[in-house]
């Protein structure tokens, strides 16, 4: 899967902000640009390959993304047509390095971490929609039929449906629009819209309109709505998400997940106590005090604290965390009923229980087993 990225245009709305640098290199906050945020949550979701549309300051945008450091392969396409073009024309110059699944975006979006990760894991193709917000005047709205992206454009306004210009397309969908882009370019229709292409063959091209609800993912044309979009991601920054471990190995699985639970707010991690891991599983190697020492100094925990008991309901009435994180093996045997105590807590608040699949390689259950073994030795 590649990550296209549209950074041709040229962001005059806002401003002196876009005098020395494309839109997508705007500071949304302290520390990140629109364009740094995106590029670092395709990395959190295991995207490697990114193919970039350029045009207004070509030079400042390339040398910014390679001084960023990222685990990415860039391809950098230029549009030498970017004043007197559409998009449209910035993806047919990029025609011969997207043969692939490919996740489309435009470089002036700014989304939460949960989005992207939910419509990757979308098995069909997808666009960004949001039936929660109201529709806009000026800017992209969806026709759905069916659950079905059917029409898109400014124009439209029956049956349609708030949506941006964020997509998950597998192979075969891409090829078919992109197939029709290379037409329209090809009999000099350059100057509109992509989408313009797409509406003719949303009956071959399916895609599925992917409902956001009220979760961030919105572009930034103006400095009123850069303000807006920087208040939004502060407000994210600051919420509260826990996990609760009882292990004293920490592997490549765990920091999987607390990387995933750190981009949905500020992470707080609790570790069972002693008697409570003892209750149903093996006494801990090392205690409670110096586990917890040990994700203190894991990347990305915030605050680190002792859960005393299986349940989680006191912790959960006294933190109210937005997020409880999970891997999705409770779902069944012993720690069901935790699970399903942890959902009703969560339903009085309005909490969210997000679960990933577990990891369970062999190689860390093999050195389970062995710590048993040795247990029940020291036992004997």
């Amino acid at each position: 899967m590649k990550a296209l990225i549209l950074n041709s245009g040229l962001g005059h709305r806002m401003g002196v902000l876009t005098s020395e640098h494309p839109k997508c290199m705007t500071e949304i906050s302290s520390n990140e640009t629109i364009l740094s945020r995106q590029l670092n949550l395709l990395c959190e979701a295991g995207v490697t390959e990114v193919v970039m549309t350029t045009g207004y300051f070509d030079a400042v945008l390339v040398n910014y993304c390679r001084s960023l450091e990222l685990p990415l392969h860039f391809t950098f396409v230029n549009n030498p047509l970017y004043k007197e073009t559409n998009y449209i024309y910035s993806i047919y110059c990029a025609r011969d390095h997207l043969d692939d699944d490919v996740i489309l975006m435009h470089g002036d979006i700014v989304f939460e971490y949960s989005v992207l990760e939910d419509l990757i894991a979308c098995p069909e193709s997808c666009m960004k929609v949001s039936r929660s917000l109201p529709l806009p005047e000026k800017d992209f709205k969806a026709v759905i039929k069916d659950g079905y992206v059917k029409k898109v454009g400014v124009e439209f306004f029956d049956s349609a449906a708030e949506a941006q210009a964020l997509y998950k397309l597998n192979k075969k969908d891409w090829r078919l629009w992109l197939d029709r882009i290379c037409e329209f370019c090809e009999t000099d229709k350059r100057k509109c819209y992509a989408e313009v292409a797409l509406n003719e063959i949303t009956d071959e091209c399916i895609i599925k309109a992917f409902d956001v609800g009220e979760r961030l993912c919105t572009e930034i044309d103006t400095p009123e709505d850069l303000a807006v979009v920087s208040a939004a991601l502060h407000e994210i920054e600051n919420r509260t998400v826990y996990m609760c471990f009882s292990t004293d190995l920490v592997h490549a699985g765990h920091i999987a997940i607390i990387k995933k639970a750190r981009r949905l707010g500020k992470l707080i991690v609790g570790v069972l106590s002693d008697d409570a891991t003892a209750s149903f599983k093996r006494y801990p190697l090392l205690p409670a005090s110096d586990r917890m020492e040990l994700f203190r100094n894991v990347k990305g925990v915030h605050k680190v604290i002792e859960q005393k008991t299986l349940s989680y309901a006191d912790v959960l009435k006294e933190l109210k965390p937005t997020y409880v994180v999970h891997g999705d093996d409770w779902r069944e045997g012993t720690q069901k009923h935790i699970r399903e105590e942890v959902l009703e807590v969560l339903s009085t608040y309005g909490g969210i229980l997000k679960e990933y699949p577990y990891t369970s390689e062999e190689r860390y259950v093999n050195l389970e087993r062995s710590i048993r073994k040795l247990e029940e030795l020291r036992v004997i």
